[in-house]
Parts: C-alpha cells; structure tokens; sequence
C-alpha cells in the first residue's frame, strides 16, 4: 500500500518538524501548497489522504476536488475557515485542537485586562513621551470586588475565572450551551447577555465565530456597557464591530478595549481602532508560546495519523 499523502495547505510555524514526528507512524508523505488559493490547494491535495490547515480556507469547492481525503485538521481551536458540512457530506473526518492554548489565551485576557485596570500601557506611552506626571493617568479604580463578564465558558473562559478570581473579581457569564452545573462548580453567575452587559466592569468574549455571533458586538451592545466598563477580545475580530467600538469610545458608551484580534488583519492605515490612547491592540499574539506551538502540531498531525490508520481520532469536530 502507497504512503498516505497529506497536503499542508498554509503554514505560520518556523518548522513542521513536530507534525512531520508525529505523522512518521503512518509513513505520510507531506506536501505543501505553494499559496493557499484554490488552484495551488488543489494541486496538492486533490489526490492527497489529509489535508492540514492553518488559516488558509478550506472551502466547499475544494472540498468537493478532494479525491481520496480522509481527514481534515486544522492547526487551531475555531474551524470557520472550514466548511464543516461540506466535509461531513464527502465522509471526510474534521479534527482540530480544542485544547491548544488555553494558558496563553487565558494568560492573555488576563494581561489586557490588568493593564486596562492599573493603565500600564497608557502610563508607559506617557513615560516614553517624556511624561512623568501621575495625575494624567488617574483616575485608576481598584479591581477588587468588580465584575468581570464572560461572553462563553468553555475550555479557555474557565481557566480565566480562576486566575480572575484570584484577584478577587465577581464573574457572571453568558453562555446558553453550558451545563448549569459548570456555573455552580465555578461560582460563576448565570446570567442572560444583556444582563453581563448591563452589570460588568469587564466584558471578555470567548465566543466561536459563527452568522450568529458576527458582529455580536456591536453599537446596540455597547449602549448596554456601563460608561466605565472594558471590553477584551481573544477570540476573533469579526466578532466584534470595530467602527461601532470606535465610535461608541467616542461617545463615551465605555471607557476602552484591549483587543488581540481585529476584523481584518492586519488593519489599514485608516482603521479608526488604530492608534488610539484608550485601545490596546496586540497583533493576534494571545495563542503563542514555543510550548503550545508544539502541543498544537503533535495534537493534530497525532490525529491525523490515527485516521489514516484507521483509528478514532481524540479531537474530531461533531
């Protein structure tokens, strides 16, 4: 029998070497696209056994040009760059990595919203203007014993409650999927949207992208945010309307954001989010660390090879 042919169809790590370890046990051989348009996906991949993605789209019409593809992983927690239902009409098994990164998001939120809280990196901006003066950054309020609101409670979400907690903040969330018995283990407060909106200081969104959840945030929201409330996001730019957010800061709906996804990355030149004094962005870093890039790639490619040879893969999309 010939070595299965995997397809990589994009690739944002320094070396495949992990993945590559990990697919040895079925003797895959890899190939990758030279970019990831359609055309130069499907040269690689038409005839491939699995294919491996990262951001590039994996979409109904290439999906419907794989030959003999048995399996589709994707470096990464959310699958909206793959169109799912194509795949599962072609008997093709998704698999992604939903455990990836859960300290590093969870680290990250928590880094955005204690520097949102204490104003480090607008008192850093200000020292490295030649500014030394206290007062321009007052007033400062103490986060003890505020509320901090979380837009999902999955895998990622719960991590933050414990580190948040450790700062002594009340946490509600707004998840309808979530087992209530989650809420209880947590102490976390079970509450509807508009109600986190209405009640939090913080609000952090930890929602997949869906044509429900795009835009979720949005002007509407934000009038809903208390005046002096945060809003953090790690989980993905579309999620939240940037020019809504823009606007709403200027109207003073809420105090500032600390954001690490945009809705296009990277932005333009133009993009009214960009450069302002109460907005922290950070270039989409919130998954990295060497130690998760390489849980990430042994995680996937280890299900992949367990497809091809026929097993049940640990992390299928159901």
């Amino acid at each position: 029998m010939a070595n299965p042919i995997v397809a990589v169809v994009d690739s944002v790590f320094p070396t495949l070497d992990p993945a590559r370890k990990a697919l040895k046990r079925v003797n895959a051989e890899i190939r990758m696209a030279d970019e990831p348009t359609p055309e130069k996906i499907l040269e690689v991949a038409a005839d491939a056994d699995g294919v491996l993605t990262t951001y590039g789209q994996v979409t109904a019409e290439i999906i419907e040009g794989l030959n003999n593809c048995k399996v589709i992983g994707r470096f990464g927690i959310g699958i909206d760059n793959i169109d799912v239902a194509a795949a599962a009409a072609k008997g093709i098994t998704v698999t992604y990595a939903p455990v990836y990164c859960l300290d590093e998001v969870s680290d990250h939120a928590m880094a955005l919203l204690l520097s949102l809280a204490r104003k480090v990196t607008y008192a850093n901006n200000l020292v490295s203007e030649g500014r030394w003066e206290m007062p321009a950054v007052v007033p400062i309020a103490r986060l003890r014993g505020k509320t901090l609101g979380l837009v999902g409670l999955g895998n990622i979400p719960q991590k933050i409650v414990i580190k948040a907690q450790a700062f002594g903040l009340n946490i509600v969330s707004f998840d309808p999927y979530c087992p209530e018995e989650v809420f209880g283990r947590l102490n976390v407060g079970n509450v509807s949207f508009d109600d986190l909106l209405n009640q939090s200081d913080y609000v952090s969104i930890h929602v997949p992208l869906t044509p429900e959840t795009e835009n979720m945030f949005n002007m509407d929201a934000f009038k809903k945010m208390k005046a002096t409330a945060f809003l953090i996001n790690t989980a993905r730019g579309p999620l939240v309307n940037t020019n809504d957010l823009a606007a709403a800061l200027d109207e003073g709906e809420l105090a500032g954001a600390g954001l690490d996804v945009l809705p296009n990355e990277p932005p333009t030149a133009d993009d009214p989010i960009v450069g302002r004094k109460d907005v922290i962005i950070t270039p989409h870093t919130g998954f990295y660390s060497e130690d998760a890039l390489l849980d990430l790639q042994t995680t996937v490619a280890s299900d992949m090879a367990a497809v091809l040879a026929g097993e049940e893969p640990k992390y299928p999309v159901k």
